[in-house]
């Protein structure tokens, strides 16, 4: 599993959908389907309509991976913190039930006020 709480680790930026379908097609239950998708050095997080899905690539080659599922349903309260001036990265947190703060860090060109609207749409 990801270390969730240490966002520094993602830095993520925004990918193609088509990049990780592949990988995350098969866990996809009927009916939910991807939205966004955003990627770090290795690992990457998608967000859809039913959860937010964690993978982190492990090994030399990268064929072992760890899918971390996260459901909005448990998703008790949320923060985003927008880019600013000098510091140009957004940050996502957000607490669980039985989890904690999970926090993802995102690169200045990314609409974290548009994350905060998803989660809002399918938590309130």
């Amino acid at each position: 599993m990801i270390d969730l709480t240490n966002g520094s680790l993602f830095k993520l930026q925004p990918i193609n959908m088509q990049d990780v379908a592949g990988d995350i097609q098969p866990l996809l239950v009927q009916g939910e389907n991807p939205i966004a998708a955003f990627r770090g050095i290795r690992d990457f997080v998608t967000f859809t309509d039913k959860r937010i899905m964690t993978v982190n690539i492990q090994g030399m080659t990268g064929k072992k991976r760890d899918f971390t599922s996260l459901p909005y349903s448990k998703i008790q309260a949320f923060s985003v913190e927008t880019a600013g001036t000098f510091d140009l990265d957004g940050e996502l947190e957000m607490w669980f039930s039985g989890l904690g703060k999970v926090r993802l860090e995102f690169k200045g060109n990314v609409n974290v006020q548009g994350l905060s609207q998803l989660i809002a749409q399918f938590v309130l």
